[in-house]
């Protein structure tokens, strides 16, 4: 009897099972999914939701080859099965090959997009797959096909396709020639038209961009009556972020609805459809009296916008599969402070700011290009903090250097402290440090471009108005 053991393939991401078989004189036992033991060893936790099982009463009887839009765990009741699959998924693995000749005591883990196909190699063989996608006629509709004989692929069967039993569905599938590749789960930005939706979908061309009214987190009928299936990553670029207005009556409830309340929404579509959730947070779920803020640092938001983004961020982590990315300062295209000081400096004002306020800014060039990162790397689920890189400053300091790269003097732009500027003013309290710690983004393999270029190219490229 072997032991549990998880072993990779040629394939990328199909891996094969050693299943302990326990036998005595009645026959055997096995634990044919065990999710706690199995994802310990690599095995992803997959999610099945629905079992099927193939009878096949003689041997020879050959099936596929099917490639289909979920992941599955194929595993043998009884009988014995030579095993096949190619890589049907677009990119460098596009036609590789992997086979097995498999009895009760194996089970193979197929990844979305490859083929798999199997020959009875004795009768009354019986062949069971999980899936983690319920079956439809629609699901059908994404299936990817290949010839069993083709001449590329040039399989062994150990019983010759002359004397199988095959399916005239399956005899006309298209040989290599003619295959037309799996299309990749598709990406959906919400909030395709903000500061950082238009930087993720320049990054992104071929996301789904979303925005108003189309989809609507406080509209529930606009999420439901958006085509999920085959939407492998959600960014969620969107929020309700007016920080003073959220502390009045009206702004409140927005608030909520909008952060919370609609955000759990796209939480539920994500779990119910095995989607990858992206949700950008905020350094204000902290109270700011940290110099420093690292990802394990517990939530004190101070005021209405914080405690729902700190509400959404329990909400995400309830998630399996998600990136929850913390940022501060966002300057992208659009109404943001840089733009703001920019033109203040250009019409000849002589603003105020705030000098007890401290932190980075972020441009959205690099917040989009980290979030692709964790994509693209498959870096380990959960919290990043990420912004743009460098010394930290305060809110005056950054004032005074936009002013002089528009070529005035930094004299211009007076300081004032975080009181004297909300005097006489309804404002919501604010972090005194918004630095976020960028230690964990910098191991993952990203490291931000400092501020301070990003600034100078920001300037640079900002006409006059």
């Amino acid at each position: 009897m072997s032991d549990l053991a998880l072993h990779p393939t040629a394939i990328d991401g199909l891996l094969v099972l050693d299943l302990p078989l326990h036998g005595d004189a009645r026959g055997w036992f096995k634990e044919n999914w065990q999710r706690e033991k199995m994802t310990a060893l690599g095995l992803p936790d997959f999610g099945p939701v629905q079992n099927n099982m193939s009878f096949n009463s003689d041997a020879g009887v050959t099936r596929g080859f099917h490639a289909e839009p979920w992941d599955k765990l194929v595993s043998l009741a009884a009988g014995r099965i030579f095993g096949a699959w190619v890589d049907l998924r677009p990119g460098p693995g596009f036609g590789t090959v992997a086979t097995l000749d498999m009895g009760p005591d194996k089970a193979v883990y197929v990844p979305r997009g490859v083929a798999n196909s199997y020959q009875a190699l004795q009768a009354d063989t019986v062949y069971s797959y999980l899936v983690n996608q319920h079956w439809s006629p629609h699901a059908r509709a994404e299936y990817t096909y290949v010839n069993l004989a083709d001449e590329t692929l040039a399989i062994e069967w150990p019983i010759p396709l002359a004397e199988a039993e095959i399916s005239e569905a399956d005899q006309a599938h298209p040989r290599w020639a003619d295959v037309v590749p799996m299309a990749p789960r598709r990406t959906v930005i919400v909030g395709a038209g903000g500061q950082l939706g238009r930087a993720l979908s320049a990054v992104l061309p071929d996301a789904i961009g979303l925005d108003l009214p189309d989809i609507d987190l406080t509209d529930p009928a606009t999420l439901t009556g958006f085509d999920w299936e085959g939407v492998g990553t959600i960014i969620n670029a969107s929020a309700y972020t007016a920080v003073d207005a959220a502390e009045t009556e009206p702004g409140r409830r927005t608030c909520w609805e909008v952060n919370v309340t609609g955000l759990g929404r796209l939480v539920e579509i994500a779990r119910a459809h095995r989607i990858a959730l992206v949700h950008v947070s905020t350094d204000y779920v902290f109270d700011g009296t940290r110099l420093e803020h690292d990802e394990d640092e517990p939530l004190s938001p101070l005021g209405v916008y914080g405690q729902t983004k700190a509400a959404g961020d329990a909400l995400v982590a309830t998630l399996p599969q998600h990136y929850l990315v913390r940022t501060s300062w966002v300057i992208g295209e659009g109404r943001n402070f840089v733009a703001t000081m920019l033109d203040l400096a250009r019409r000849g004002v002589k603003p105020s700011v705030v000098a007890d306020q401290f932190g980075r800014l972020t441009f959205t060039a690099d917040l989009a290009a980290g979030i692709v990162h964790l994509l693209t790397t498959r870096a380990p689920f959960g919290t990043y903090n990420l912004t743009s890189d460098g010394p930290v400053h305060s809110w005056f300091e950054v004032a005074s250097d936009i002013f002089v790269r528009a070529g005035r003097s930094a004299r211009d732009v007076a300081p004032v402290t975080t009181e004297e500027y909300a005097a006489g003013k309804p404002t919501a309290p604010r972090p005194r440090h918004s630095t976020l710690s960028l230690s964990k983004i910098k191991a993952a393999g990203f490291h931000p471009e400092l501020a301070s270029r990003r600034l100078t190219d920001y300037v640079a490229g900002s006409p006059a108005s």
